[in-house]
Parts: C-alpha cells; structure tokens; sequence
C-alpha cells in the first residue's frame, strides 16, 4: 500500500484520540473522495473511521451540503467527520492537475458523479488505472450500466421504482422511508467492494472499479418480497397491510395517548403475555390456542387487547414485558435518542464539532458506526472539516512550494 499520512501527523487542533489501542485496520491507507451529498460520503466515512487518510476534494466553494438546510442540515457533520479538506476548482486545468496528483498517489479514489463527469478531468477511472495499476476506484451512481444509467436518481427515486415506497405505504399511499436508506446502504455496499478489492489487490497486486448504485442497491432491499412472491405466487402487500404472521405484532395506544410496541411472537410468549396481564380468560380459550389460530382472529384479537391495555401506561407495560423477556419497544422520535441510555453507556454518540452554518464550532453528538473491533466503538479521530483545513499540508506533500500554494489560493484554483 502507499503510506498515508497517520493520526499523529493531523493538523494541530484538529486531533482526537480514539484510545492508544482503538483498531484502525486500514491505517496507512490513502483514500481521495470526489463526492457530494450521502452516497458517496458514507463509502468514506466508512473507510476513515477504520483509520484510513480520507481527502475531500471540495468544489472550490465547498461541497453543497455544507449549506443545506432543513432534512439536509446534519448530512455533512454526520458523514465527512476522520476526513480532510481540500477545495479545488477543477474547471481550470491547473486545478484539474492538482486533484490527478493527488489521485495519483491513492490507493482508493471514491465518486459519485454521473457516468462520464470526471473523465474531462482526467480522473475517471481508465485515465487514473493507466498511471497506477494498484488503484481501487469506487464508483457510485444511480444505477449500474445499462438502460437506466443515464437518468438523474435520487434515494426517492429509487425508492418509488424499486417497490421500497409500495412497501412501506398504506395502499395506494407509497411512501419513502424515513431515512436516506438507499443512499447509505450504496455507500456501505461501496466501502464493503473497497475492502473486497483490497484483499484481491494483496493477492494480484492490481486493482480495480467497484461499483455501487441506488436502483441496484434498493432491490436488493426488495429481494425478499420478490422471492415470497415467487415461492408462493402471492404479491407482499405493503407493510402496513401485510398478512402479518403473528397474531400480536403491533403498536398500541396507551394511557394518556403514549405509544408501544408489543409482540408475542410464539405460544409460549402468547402463555407468558397473558399471565403477566391478567389475561386468563383469553389464554384459556381454545379458539385462541395456537399461533395460527389467533392469525384467524386476529383483527378481533387486537381489538379485544386494545381495549384492555389502554388505561397502562406505556412504562409500565414496558417494565412487564422487559422483566418477562418478550418483545417491546416505545415509538421514539430521533432526538429522543440523544436520552437513550444504552447508546450513552455503550459509547454509540461521539462529540464533533460543527465546521459550518449557525452552529460553527459548537460540539455535536453523532452516532458512530454499529460495530465494535476488538470490543471497541471506532471513534472521531478529525472533525468534520472546515473547507480547505488541510489545503497547505496536502500541497506541500505533493511537492508544491510555499510561494506555489500562496499563488494557487490567490488565483482561486484551490482554497
């Protein structure tokens, strides 16, 4: 591998410590990042956390969801932290050259522009490949070669055509998820291609492009209703009307109009629901034995529990079912989450500091990756970075002068 640049060597201000045995199984690793919005940030963010030197190149008035606003106001502090910034205007052929050196010495070159964008530049991946038989080109797009490759696509795009919004609506109301499911997941298949080319790169000593994509990624979300259908020649109804498995399987409202997830999933968790809510009359009747035979009933059933479980409280029903080990979950809302006290015990949020907008320079809580290394959360080594922040200290290991740098930030070609 081409030696990056390690922890230690960050700019001074900018540094965190994750532990002095914290894992970063791709330090050493040098990643150059042409990407916007979630898709491709996400690949990085994945590479950076596990400790590899991920480089931002920037639009010379920084990347779009530094300004975003609304939904989009936590995209850029929640997906560039453990990375670097560089702008450059790549329009300008001097530009353009600084971001083909900086390329050039990568292992990994992450994008996500449209089919073609980049070659202008020099830095698609034939054009990259020629100089550097070793690089790993991770290309993100709407959708994979073929018809569909040439049209603009977005999360909710691929979610409207892929079966994800049909899913998740009530009939005839499709609806995205709540989240930016397709762009993160296309980022995380990306970063899981990366690291299955590293590998074949240690065998061979070659590289190679690993592509993601929104559509592709999305049915693979689906794969599992398209194969009930073709197993049992039945189309999945959406979610919310699906022919639910389990009899109870719901929320429920509760006293003073709260809300609770509850679940009995098997007889024996029917038989425990019951004696911990006083239900003896019900797990006594023979129409209501088995699993199946509550399904029957089902929509009675619920209605019959509802009834009943409306003057408990949402705590208290959740005592019950956390002490007899079945099934349950509030309805939280996303900020609730900051209250949550396992994630505060297990170290799942991490302070960054905010480089933009209202809140610059104010400390955060973000979520880290959901998984541990060696029994331990990878953390925030940089934060999330002010545009530019390691212009200097990029340029001056590419060999440019003091005097070079200064010219090329007074010409507005990097900044």
């Amino acid at each position: 591998m081409i030696s990056g640049m390690a922890a230690s060597s960050l700019p001074c201000g900018s540094m965190r410590t994750n532990g002095p045995n914290t894992p970063q199984p791709l330090n050493g690793l040098r990643v150059v990042e042409l990407t916007h919005m979630v898709m491709g940030p996400a690949c990085g963010l994945v590479l950076a956390d596990m400790g590899a030197e991920v480089i931002k190149l920037e639009p010379i008035e920084g990347e779009g969801t530094r300004r975003l606003l609304g939904a989009g106001a936590g995209f850029f502090p929640m997906f560039n932290r453990n990375k670097k910034s560089i702008g450059i205007d790549l329009r300008r052929p001097e530009g353009a050259e600084v971001a083909r050196r900086l390329a050039a010495g990568a292992d990994v070159v992450v994008e996500n522009f449209k089919p073609g964008a980049l070659k202008k530049y020099g830095l698609d991946y034939e054009s990259l490949a020629a100089a550097n038989e070793r690089l790993i080109y991770a290309s993100h797009k709407g959708f994979l070669p073929g018809p569909y490759e040439h049209r603009t696509a977005l999360d909710e795009v691929v979610q409207m055509m892929g079966g994800l919004a049909y899913m998740t609506g009530r009939p005839g109301d499709p609806l995205r998820a709540g989240t930016s499911v397709n762009d993160i997941m296309g980022g995380l298949f990306g970063a899981i291609g990366v690291l299955g080319a590293l590998m074949q790169r240690g065998i061979t000593g070659r590289g190679m492009e690993v592509q993601s994509a929104l559509y592709e990624n999305n049915v693979f979300l689906m794969g599992q209703h398209m194969l009930q259908y073709a197993m049992t020649g039945k189309p999945a109804h959406p979610m919310p009307a699906r022919d639910n498995p389990w009899a109870v399987y719901d929320v429920f409202t509760v006293k003073d109009g709260e809300q609770i997830f509850l679940a009995a999933v098997s007889d024996a968790q029917w038989g425990v629901m019951c004696d911990i809510l006083g239900l003896d009359d019900l797990r006594a009747d023979p129409a209501l034995r088995t699993n199946n035979d509550r399904v029957r009933v089902r929509p009675q059933l619920l209605a019959t529990l509802r009834e009943r479980l409306a003057p408990r409280s949402a705590a208290e029903l959740a005592a019950l079912f956390e002490r007899a080990g079945l099934p349950f979950a509030p309805i939280r809302r996303p900020e609730d989450l900051y209250d949550d006290p396992h994630l505060q015990a297990t170290g799942g949020l991490a302070d960054v500091v905010v480089p933009d907008g209202d809140k610059a320079g104010q400390a955060v809580k973000a979520t880290l990756l959901p998984f541990t290394m060696d029994g331990q959360r990878l953390g925030v080594r940089l934060d999330p970075p002010p545009l530019g922040a390691h212009t200097a200290q990029l340029l001056e290991g590419l060999g440019y002068a003091a005097g070079e740098i200064e010219r090329l930030r007074a010409e507005q070609l990097v900044r």
